[in-house]
């Protein structure tokens, strides 16, 4: 086994400040094997995506959300009259039943705010809880919130990655498609090509 492509160094590149860099990079790194993510390149483009997800971190998606930004994001479901605007203001359990119910595998009332995104990769819905639990030998569909250990949240960013034909996009530095497949869009997509410069710098890509 060769020298490890993600280390503290590069966690530290991307995040400055990062609290637990050591065991961010190890859980990352063997999760990134274990998938094939094994050149500078393909490394390169996930730590990026990661970095811009979730900050490196197997934390839970942060619904407080104002009634501007409401607005901002979901210009589709918000707007700033409307009552339900203001009862989803500043509560997230609310938020998220309305713009996560009735998809992803949420049939049950409360599936929205339950299977809320967590993880590195912040992973949203019942079904890709299922799906991607069993692919690593976890029940995250019984227990969502073991996607906050690092190792379960590196393990599914992985499979995420593999399932979704992501070293194949990495290979032809397809940043574009690479962020349309994790977020179904094209949000943050600057700061995401910033993080992939600062990651193919410390890995030594021209």
């Amino acid at each position: 086994m060769g020298k490890p492509l993600i280390t503290k160094e590069l966690i530290r590149a991307l995040v400055p400040g990062h609290t637990h860099p050591t065991v961010t990079a190890a859980k990352l790194d063997m999760a990134a094997q274990k998938f094939g993510i094994n050149t500078p390149l393909r490394v390169a483009h996930f730590v990026a995506q990661l970095a811009h997800e979730s900050n490196l971190f197997p934390r839970e998606e942060n619904l407080q959300y104002s009634l501007t930004r409401l607005c901002q994001v979901w210009p589709n479901r918000f707007s700033p009259a409307a009552a339900i605007t203001q009862l989803c203001a500043w509560n997230p359990v609310m938020l998220a039943n309305i713009v996560y119910g009735g998809r992803m595998g949420n049939i049950f009332p409360g599936d929205g705010h339950h299977f809320r995104g967590r993880g590195m990769i912040q992973l949203t819905g019942r079904a890709n809880y299922r799906t991607y639990g069993r692919m690593i030998g976890f029940d995250l569909e019984k227990d969502p919130d073991l996607l906050t250990q690092f190792g379960v949240s590196a393990l599914v960013a992985g499979a995420y990655w593999n399932a979704h034909g992501l070293n194949f996009r990495a290979d032809r530095d397809d940043l574009n498609g690479i962020t349309r497949a994790i977020n179904g869009g094209y949000n943050g997509l600057q700061h995401r090509r910033q993080l992939l410069a600062i990651a193919k710098k410390h890995l030594g890509i021209k």
